[in-house]
């Protein structure tokens, strides 16, 4: 069994959308884990469960922490991790099946953004290949769940980069992974409400910061003061 994790803040609108999507899409053999974050409002809860969803309400802080949560409750044995705001393709599951039947332990998907902005459409160019910005949040990591466990899961002290955080000890721990070049649609939110130099350039200074070791709060901080975005969590 696959268990697909979402960690979501204030996400009603985009839940609804991916809920709806996988629903329509009649995956088989997963199951579904929202972890709302402890400062969800509630009226954002207020979303269609299907069948094959269960929805759990984190009594912690940061997103590191609502996906170790979903992956406790996790019964499945590969554990997908999915933003709210991004749309996997039809395949996915299949594509997953397909990596993990080659040997992989983990892996990440490329993606695009909802978005005709030809510098976008650039910077979606990237995420096919191995490079500085690869295991970001938005490409999904799957990775089987005792290594996972075995990785000692995400740093819930990782506010902003834990996803960073995690693929560093990958890469350490020599776990084998690869990339599916089956574009992702992800939200161009964040560009909508800064500008693209802007999230880029923050984006840039986030991750060389977080390299050479700069302490999580202040990394927090610091992107709270780049970053406008109509949401609390960063994404």
């Amino acid at each position: 069994m696959v268990s697909i994790i979402i960690p979501a803040h204030n996400e009603k609108k985009n839940l609804e959308r991916l809920l709806g999507y996988l629903e329509k899409s009649n995956i088989k053999n997963a199951e579904v884990i929202v972890a709302f974050s402890e400062a969800t409002d509630d009226g954002q809860i207020d979303v269609r469960k299907p069948s094959f969803a269960n929805f759990l309400r984190c009594k912690g802080q940061g997103r590191a922490f609502q996906m170790n949560s979903g992956a406790n409750a996790a019964k499945g044995g590969i554990l997908v991790f999915l933003h709210a705001d991004v749309i996997p393709p039809e395949t996915f599951l299949t594509d997953i099946a397909n990596v993990m039947n080659k040997g992989y332990d983990a892996g990440f998907f490329s993606y695009r953004f909802d978005s005709n902005s030809l510098l976008l459409k650039i910077n979606a160019l990237f995420t096919a290949r191995d490079g500085f910005f690869t295991g970001g949040g938005d490409q999904c990591l799957f990775i089987k769940k005792p290594v996972f466990e075995r990785l000692g899961r995400f740093d819930e002290n990782q506010i902003v980069m834990e996803d960073f955080e995690f693929f560093q000890r990958m890469k350490k721990h020599k776990v084998r992974y690869t990339i599916i070049k089956n574009d992702l649609i992800v939200s161009a939110r964040k560009y909508l409400h800064n500008s693209y130099i802007r999230v880029n350039l923050s984006n840039l200074l986030l991750v060389i910061l977080f390299k050479f070791g700069y302490p999580p709060h202040k990394l927090k901080s610091l992107y709270g003061k780049l970053i406008r975005t109509p949401y609390q969590n960063p994404s």
